[in-house]
């Protein structure tokens, strides 16, 4: 019969001395750590709910008076800022009209460019218009009568004119020389191919009215031929010179 021998078991003094340790590590709930407890604690909800209520409470505390003041403070710093709003949107149109009227006028200056400067003959031309062509095999074709043609062409709406290569503008001059005739100085013979730019048939109509140059061409011995044509091209360049008197008038400035 075998016996078992029962384990240790920790003396009463060994396990009092750990209880005891254990105590003493806890804090002790005296008086005075309760009431910094309480303390801390109320002074953290006195200053959540002071934040809490200070604007409502800050609005609370004032007279209507103060309260009217304030209301009329905010009126008007509402319609300040809207004056501001529409301040600033009527800048923003003004830009964009500004904008709209600068390219409009560039776009009127630079049509206007262009206009003169075919009028000027230092630009080429294209656009509808007659070529009309006169032959003069007996020498009678003078320079008067290519000046009366270059008048009925101008009277007719003629925008644009060369005759053999030379381009015709304003101060364009014509003379009789050898055999031939001289336009600014530049002598061209027959035949006189005349290229014009306008209106098609207001231009040959002009050219064939009784009596006009047709007429006057076959009077001393010539042939004149016209064709309206959907597109022509006037190529001749006219070069222009400086001015050596003559000054633009400034235009007036309004005050």
């Amino acid at each position: 019969m075998s016996s078992s021998t029962p384990p240790p078991t920790p003396s009463p003094r060994s396990g009092t001395a750990w209880h005891r340790l254990g105590r003493a590590g806890r804090p002790r709930p005296t008086k005075a750590n309760v009431l910094a407890t309480l303390l801390a604690l109320g002074l953290g909800f006195a200053i959540a709910a002071q934040v809490h209520q200070t604007s409502i409470e800050g609005l609370e505390n004032l007279r209507g008076d103060e309260l009217i003041r304030i209301l009329d403070t905010v009126d008007q710093d509402g319609n300040r800022l809207a004056d501001e709003i529409q301040t600033l949107r009527s800048s923003r149109d003004r830009l964009k009209s500004d904008t709209t009227s600068l390219a409009e006028a560039q776009k009127a200056a630079q049509q206007r460019l262009d206009s003169l400067a075919i009028l000027a003959g230092t630009v080429p031309a294209r656009g509808p218009g007659i070529v009309l062509t006169i032959r003069d095999p007996e020498d009678g074709v003078t320079a008067p009568l290519l000046l009366d043609a270059l008048q009925e062409l101008r009277d007719a709406g003629a925008e644009a004119v060369q005759i053999n290569g030379v381009r015709v503008v304003a101060n364009t001059y014509f003379a009789d020389k050898d055999g031939g005739i001289a336009i600014s100085g530049k002598k061209v013979t027959a035949p006189y191919v005349v290229t014009a730019i306008g209106d098609g048939s207001t231009l040959a109509s002009a050219m064939e009215i009784p009596g006009g140059v047709t007429n006057s061409v076959r009077s001393v011995g010539g042939q004149a031929d016209v064709q309206a044509k959907d597109t022509v091209t006037v190529s001749a360049l006219q070069t222009v010179s400086e001015p050596q008197y003559a000054r633009p008038v400034p235009s007036p400035t309004t005050s």
